[in-house]
């Protein structure tokens, strides 16, 4: 059986048999162990009291006495002095009775057949239907001596309760297997149904809506899995969305350099004609050098969990490095930068944080007009460390800032073009973030200016 329904059902068949035979072996030691003498010194009292009131009452009728014995439940096997044998009741299966047992009791001795029959694995004694299983006592009836000897009738014992409850027993059997494969099929269903969905996950369809309501494991499971197509349907979105516009962002550029590059050829073009396409061109080729570096760096990214060489290194000169670079871009435009850094020596991948930085500041310096102001801050608390980079620049809008750090995405796809923008810088901040377990936080408003907070967890 190759389905689980059919493996459930196979097990549960199994483990009722096995059942049934480890408590019938329980059963029979017991019997065997603990109620066979019981039994025996039960039945040899019932024998003795038989003979006693045998020999208290001269005027009795035996053969009609013995008859009314075996109406009511018992196997009588009575023997005179001549070895004559008389039957009362039901017979034996087996007459094993050796002559010198009934010799001995004959002779004045009692017979413990119950208690002395050799233990059985598979056949309980008390159902043993023979001779040598019974109590045996001498009697004397007018003046002779007989062996009577004794066991009870089980088919007789077997009365309408005993019927009733083996019924009972037998209905209940034949429900829990029926009960058993209802439940096999509820806890079958939901599977089938779960790996139903994983095939069409396989297929990159993400649409199926699982309709399973439980509070179980398998309810827990089907939750899960609800989770993981959403998020894998996500990432199919995020992923063709790239793809796209991976696509668009090289088609631009790449087509300008092709028109200018046409106009170029042209022989009757003026000399400062010439330069301003050239310009063009030299500014395009840059842009697409710079998207390919970011998109190798986002790939490096994607692909390793941890794709940083941390070392421990002084973080606040890290960021007066990074100013000190732009220093002249912030002359160019006239702009006031603050800095409030204290010293501060961070473990961490240093190559990576420096692009961190970069975007950050490149970021305000872009979008900050001239005679604007930015702010950096660095800061270190028992648990933390943190860095604000904070402009008064033009801001952005509260719809796009849920987007910002979306790859590719641009506030203002005109006034990226004329900054020569790709839309991923905020993308690899976010990550390298992540990677160094790391918070990254921007609060802003429209013509107000906007302000980035960077928050790491001290190692």
């Amino acid at each position: 059986m190759r389905s689980l329904y059919g493996k459930f059902i196979a097990m549960t068949a199994v483990i009722m048999i096995a059942s049934a035979l480890i408590a019938f072996l329980a059963v029979n030691t017991y019997y065997h162990q603990q109620l066979k003498g019981q039994n025996d010194e039960k039945n040899m009292s019932i024998a003795k009291s038989i003979a006693s009131f045998i020999e208290s009452d001269k005027e009795l009728d035996l053969i009609n006495y013995f008859e009314t014995q075996s109406a009511v439940g018992y196997k009588l096997y009575v023997v005179n002095e001549q070895q004559e044998v008389t039957m009362y009741g039901e017979a034996f299966r087996e007459e094993n009775l050796s002559s010198k047992v009934i010799d001995r009791v004959l002779n004045g001795d009692v017979y413990h057949g119950m208690r002395d029959l050799p233990s059985e694995t598979f056949v309980t004694g008390f159902f043993s239907n023979e001779l040598a299983n019974t109590v045996g006592v001498p009697f004397k009836f007018n003046g002779e001596t007989y062996a009577l000897f004794l066991r009870p009738d089980i088919k007789m014992l077997f009365t309408e309760v005993h019927y009733i409850l083996g019924g009972m027993v037998l209905i209940m059997a034949v429900f829990s297997l029926l009960a058993m494969l209802i439940v096999a099929k509820m806890l079958i269903d939901p599977i089938t149904e779960l790996t139903a969905a994983t095939k069409e996950v396989g297929e990159e369809k993400f649409a199926r809506t699982l309709d399973i309501n439980r509070r179980d494991e398998i309810g827990q499971l089907a939750k899960s899995f609800q989770l993981m197509t959403k998020k894998l349907s996500e990432n199919d979105r995020i992923r063709k969305e790239f793809i796209s516009d991976v696509s668009h962002d090289f088609q631009s550029p790449l087509l300008n350099i092709k028109g200018y590059a046409e106009l170029l050829l042209d022989d009757k073009l003026t000399e400062d004609s010439r330069k301003n396409y050239a310009t063009v061109i030299q500014s395009e080729t840059e842009r697409l050098s710079s998207l390919t570096k970011q998109l190798l760096l986002l790939t490096s990214l994607d692909q390793l969990s941890s794709p940083l060489e941390k070392r421990t290194f002084e973080l606040d000169k890290q960021l007066k490095e990074i100013v000190r670079k732009y220093r002249w871009l912030l002359e160019e435009k006239e702009m006031t930068l603050e800095m409030d850094i204290e010293e501060v020596r961070f473990t961490g991948d240093p190559a990576f944080l420096e692009k961190v930085w970069e975007n950050l500041l490149t970021n305000a310096l872009k979008y900050t007009e001239i005679g604007g102001t930015i702010e950096v801050v660095l800061t270190e608390q028992s648990d933390q460390v943190k860095v604000i980079v904070k402009d008064n620049g033009i801001g952005i809008d509260e719809e796009e800032l849920k987007r910002i750090f979306d790859r590719f995405y641009r506030a203002d796809d005109s006034r990226t073009q004329e900054t020569g923008g790709t839309g991923l810088g905020l993308s690899i901040v976010q990550q390298v973030v992540k990677l160094h377990g790391g918070t990254i936080d921007v609060v802003s408003q429209k013509g107000q200016g906007t302000t980035f907070t960077v928050v790491f967890p001290k190692l």
